[in-house]
C-alpha cells in the first residue's frame, strides 16, 4: 500500500513538472511574440505617443509601464550600438590616415628636384643651417668671454669656457627677454581641429575620466598606506592588471609619480568646478605651483547650470620651489562631468595631438584630477590623484631629488593643501568678521581686498620668476651647501611693471634646521634687520596687519621703516609642506591710494623679492623632529637703461649681475650667521 502511494506521488510530481515545462514553454513562445510585435513596431515607430503606447499595452496585455520601459531600453541599446560602429569607423579612418602620412613623408625623403636632379629634399638646407648654428656657437663663445672678462672687472672671479657642445638656449639669456615673465608662448597657432581628431579627443578624455573616477573611489587593492604617515601610494602591480598600458618614455630613466590626498574647502562645489575650468582662476587658485596656463580651445562647453560634459584643450606650466628644479610643461585634456547630483569629477589627460611640433616635454599626464563633493555646510570635500610619468633624462638637483621622488613636490597632497590654503584665503577676503589686530590703518573691507588683491599679483610674480626658463648660471657665485646663483635678464610688458630692464637671480642651500623654526625666523620683526637691507639696519614698525588664513603665520603685513619714506608689503603663508615669504618695496602714493580703499592692484609698478622653505625631503630624525630645511631666496632689481640697442646696455647688464649677485651672496650669509649655520 505505502509503495502504491509512493508510486502515485511520484507520477503526480512528474506530472506538475511536465506542466511547470509547458508553461513556460507557453510564455517564452508568448514573450517572443511579443518581442517581435514591439521590434516591428520599433522600425515603423521609434517614439510612440501615449494613444500609441496604451494600444500596444492593450494588444500585448502589458502594462503601460512595461512597454514605456522597453522603448527606453530600445533607444538606449539602439544609440550605444550605433556609437560602437561610428567609433569603430572612426578609429579605422584615423588608422588610416596615419599609414597614408607615414607613407607620405618617406616618399618625400626620396623626392628629387625635377630641374637639376639635385640631392634629396631637406638635405642642403639641414647642412645650411648646421653652418649657421656652428657660427652662432663660435659668436656665442666669443660674448661669453668678454661676459667672463666684465665680471673679473666685478668680482674679481672669472667663469670657465663655454663647452662647445652646450646648446646656444643655455647663455641665450643675456640677451634681453622681451615677453612677458607670465606671456605664454607656444611653439605653433592653433587654428582649427578636424571633427575626426575632436572624435578621438572626447573617447581619450571620457576613457581618461572613467579610469580617475575607479581611482578616486577605490581603495583597496589599488592603494595601500604608508607608515607612519599614513599618506596613500598606490599598488603598482594590482594597478597595471587592472589598467595595463604601455610606458610613454622609452627610456630606462623613466619613472612614475601617482599619488591620492584629501581635504575639505570653504567653497561651494559648483564655484570650484568654474574656477577649474577658468584658466586664470585656474592659476590664481594655484599660483605657487601653476605658473602659466591657458586653454587652447573649448571643445565642449557643458551643460548649462552643471557644466556637464564640458571638453577644453588645455598647456600648463608648472613649477615649484627652486629654479634647480625644472619646469614641466602639459599639453592637455580637462573633462567635467556630472557623476551625481552633487559630485563632479574633472579629470586630466595628455594628448599627442601636437607630436608634429616636437614640443620638448618631458612629462607625460596620465589620468589625474579630482573629485568635487558638495557638502551640506556650503564646503566642498575634494580627493585628487595626481599621476605622471616623467622621463629622467632631465635630471633634478641633487638638493631636491628627495622631494621630488617623494611625490612631495608636485603629488596630490601639494595640490590639496594648497587649495585648502587659497580657499581659505578667499573665504578670509569677503568675512564679516574680523580679528582684532586685523586692519590697523586699513580703513575699509575694500581697501582690505586692494591691498590682498595687490599682494596676490606679487606672490604670482614671484612664484613665475622662480622658474627662470632663460638664464644664465654662474658656478662661481655660489655660498655653500647650494648649487649656484641663477640669473635672468628680462624687459616685463605686464600692466602696472617697470618697463626697464629688471634682473632676476635666485640660489638655493640646505639649512640643518627645521622648516618651523627658519619660517619664524623671517617672521619675527625683531629679527629682520639682520637679513633685509631694504632698511640698511633701521628698526621697523608694522603698520597694518590682515590675516588670510586661520594660522597666524598666514598674514599679509605692510611694514614701514622709522627712519625712511618707504613701505614695504609683505605675505607669508605656510601649509603642511612649506612656506613662503614674499615681499616688495611701494611707492607711499599708491600704499596710501590702496589703504583708503581704491584698488591700485593692476597698476602699481612692483618687483617681488623673498624665500621659499620647505623640507628636505629626507626621513625624519629618530626623535620624530625633522631634518633640515631647504631654502630658496630670489631677488629683482630694476635697471634703468636709455635704450635697449645702445653699445653699453650689455655693460649695465653685467654691473647689474655684478649687483644682484652681491645683494644674494651677502642676504644668503647673513641669514645663515643670524641663524647659526655659517
Amino acid at each position: 500500500m505505502e509503495i502504491e502511494m509512493e508510486n502515485s506521488a511520484a507520477s503526480a510530481a512528474q506530472q506538475e513538472a511536465s506542466n511547470s515545462r509547458k508553461r513556460k514553454k507557453a510564455y517564452y513562445r508568448h514573450t517572443d511574440h511579443q518581442n517581435q510585435q514591439l521590434e516591428a513596431f520599433f522600425k515603423d515607430c521609434p517614439n510612440p505617443d501615449e494613444n500609441q503606447m496604451r494600444q500596444l499595452s492593450k494588444d500585448l496585455c502589458l502594462e503601460l509601464k512595461q512597454i514605456k520601459f522597453w522603448f527606453q531600453n530600445k533607444k538606449y541599446q539602439t544609440k550605444a550600438q550605433n556609437e560602437r560602429v561610428e567609433n569603430s569607423v572612426l578609429r579605422s579612418e584615423n588608422e588610416r590616415m596615419q599609414q597614408e602620412n607615414m607613407a607620405i613623408k618617406e616618399a618625400f625623403k626620396n623626392v628629387i628636384c625635377p630641374a637639376c636632379g639635385g640631392p634629396p629634399f631637406g638635405e642642403e638646407q639641414c647642412h645650411g643651417s648646421l653652418q649657421k648654428l656652428q657660427l652662432e656657437n663660435a659668436m656665442l663663445k666669443e660674448e661669453h668671454e668678454r661676459v667672463s672678462e666684465l665680471l673679473a672687472k666685478y668680482k674679481g672671479k672669472t667663469i670657465s669656457p663655454v663647452d662647445p657642445l652646450i646648446p646656444p638656449t643655455h647663455v641665450a639669456s643675456m640677451e634681453l627677454n622681451d615677453g612677458m615673465s607670465d606671456r605664454i608662448s607656444l611653439p605653433f597657432q592653433l587654428k582649427g581641429i578636424p571633427e575626426m581628431e575632436k572624435a578621438l579627443m572626447s573617447e581619450t578624455a571620457t576613457a581618461a575620466s572613467d579610469e580617475l573616477l575607479r581611482l578616486l573611489r577605490i581603495n583597496v587593492p589599488l592603494w595601500t598606506k604608508t607608515s607612519p604617515d599614513g599618506r596613500l601610494i598606490i599598488h603598482r602591480k594590482n594597478y597595471q592588471k587592472i589598467f595595463p598600458r604601455p610606458n610613454h618614455f622609452n627610456t630606462s630613466n623613466a619613472h612614475m609619480e601617482i599619488s591620492k590626498s584629501s581635504g575639505t574647502v570653504p567653497i561651494n562645489a559648483m564655484n570650484l568646478v568654474e574656477m577649474f575650468l577658468d584658466s586664470s582662476k585656474w592659476v590664481d587658485l594655484f599660483p605657487t605651483i601653476v605658473t602659466k596656463a591657458c586653454i587652447m580651445q573649448v571643445l565642449e562647453t557643458g551643460a548649462l547650470g552643471n557644466r556637464h560634459g564640458a571638453l577644453h584643450l588645455m598647456y600648463e606650466q608648472l613649477h615649484i620651489l627652486s629654479p634647480l628644479v625644472p619646469p614641466r610643461e602639459f599639453y592637455f585634456l580637462r573633462l567635467c562631468q556630472q557623476v551625481e547630483p552633487d559630485m563632479w569629477v574633472i579629470s586630466d589627460i595628455s594628448y599627442d595631438f601636437f607630436k608634429e611640433t616636437n614640443s620638448p616635454s618631458w612629462a607625460w599626464k596620465l589620468p589625474s584630477g579630482c573629485m568635487i563633493q558638495e557638502m551640506p555646510n556650503g564646503c566642498s570635500k575634494v580627493t585628487w590623484v595626481e599621476h605622471v610619468e616623467v622621463d629622467g633624462k632631465t635630471q633634478t638637483h641633487r638638493l631636491y631629488k628627495d622631494l621630488v621622488c617623494d611625490n612631495a613636490a608636485y603629488g596630490a597632497e601639494r595640490w590639496i593643501v594648497t587649495l585648502e590654503r587659497m580657499c581659505e584665503r578667499l573665504a578670509f577676503s569677503f568675512g564679516d568678521t574680523t580679528p582684532t589686530r586685523e586692519l590697523g590703518v586699513i580703513s575699509s573691507g575694500q581697501a582690505k581686498r586692494s591691498i590682498m588683491k595687490l599682494s596676490h599679483r606679487m606672490v604670482r610674480n614671484f612664484c613665475a620668476m622662480l622658474s627662470m626658463s632663460e638664464k644664465l648660471d654662474f658656478p662661481q657665485m655660489s655660498v655653500a651647501n647650494n648649487g649656484c646663483v641663477r640669473v635672468s635678464v628680462c624687459k616685463s610688458y605686464e600692466s602696472g611693471q617697470p618697463g626697464d630692464m629688471i634682473v632676476n637671480a635666485a640660489t638655493s642651500l640646505w639649512l640643518p634646521l627645521p622648516p618651523e623654526e627658519v619660517f619664524s625666523f623671517f617672521k619675527d620683526e625683531k629679527t629682520r634687520i639682520q637679513w633685509d637691507t631694504l632698511f640698511n639696519g633701521n628698526p621697523v614698525d608694522e603698520v597694518a596687519h590682515i590675516s588670510i588664513g586661520g594660522d597666524e603665520g598666514n598674514c599679509i603685513s605692510i611694514v614701514q621703516a622709522a627712519e625712511k619714506n618707504m613701505m614695504i608689503l609683505e605675505e607669508s603663508c605656510r601649509d603642511g609642506l612649506g612656506s613662503l615669504v614674499v615681499y616688495a618695496p611701494v611707492d607711499m602714493r599708491a600704499m596710501q591710494l590702496a589703504i583708503t580703499g581704491v584698488d591700485p592692484a593692476s597698476s602699481v609698478p612692483i618687483l617681488p623679492s623673498g624665500f621659499v622653505i620647505s623640507g628636505d625631503g629626507r626621513p625624519h630624525l629618530e626623535d620624530g623632529r625633522p631634518g633640515g630645511s631647504l631654502l630658496t631666496a630670489a631677488f629683482q632689481i630694476l635697471v634703468s637703461t636709455p635704450s635697449y640697442s645702445s653699445s653699453n646696455s650689455k655693460e649695465l647688464n653685467m654691473e647689474s649681475i655684478a649687483t644682484i649677485n652681491d645683494l644674494i651672496t651677502s642676504t644668503v650669509h647673513k641669514i645663515k650667521v643670524a641663524l647659526n649655520c655659517d
